[in-house]
């Protein structure tokens, strides 16, 4: 008898946004764009996603620009048109029960979802859906959750199990 492999019937996975500027003062929060920083670590990352976790069936972003921007290069990355990112306006400074409820509504049609958005709120549902290794996720750093539903919305505190993390600061201590 072989011995089968057991996958999980859904994927999340969150992103938080690449590095942004601060250096106008007068930019208001919502359209901090990525700085020089961002804009090299969110491709790399992307590369890195990729290989690892393949090609995710949704990608859905804070209409922020600098996580809308970061969803941009992922996109390109996975060979995803720009125009089939969902702009959620929900996940912008949502508080993690916002993010959840969020979750709860996704398509049952898409099994591997990828949220782009902001701390404290990514970090904060990490924790709510499983035990994470990490307290914060930082800038372009990626976690998956796996939960072994058939539905979004059976989905629920302590539901998931992380799959996968990563950040920028891990693959330049590689190269």
């Amino acid at each position: 008898m072989t011995r089968q492999t057991v996958y999980p019937m859904r994927l999340l996975t969150l992103v938080r946004h690449a590095k942004s500027s601060w250096d106008d003062p007068t930019c208001v929060d919502f359209a901090r764009p990525l700085n020089e920083r961002g804009r090299r670590d969110a491709p790399r990352m992307a590369t890195h996603v990729l290989r690892a976790l393949g090609r995710p069936d949704r990608l859905i972003s804070s209409p922020a620009l600098r996580a809308l921007t970061t969803a941009q290069i992922f996109a390109e990355t996975f060979s995803i048109p720009q125009h089939a990112i969902v702009c959620e306006p929900r996940i912008y400074e949502a508080a993690p029960e916002t993010l959840l409820g969020l979750v709860q509504w996704l398509d049952d049609a898409d099994r591997h979802v990828m949220l782009f958005g902001h701390n404290p709120g990514l970090s904060e549902l990490a924790h709510l859906l499983a035990r994470c290794s990490f307290d914060d996720l930082p800038t372009c750093g990626v976690v998956q959750i796996g939960f072994d539903s058939t539905r979004w919305c059976d989905i629920d505190e302590r539901a998931g199990t992380q799959r996968f993390y990563a950040f920028p600061k891990q693959l330049r201590e590689r190269s």
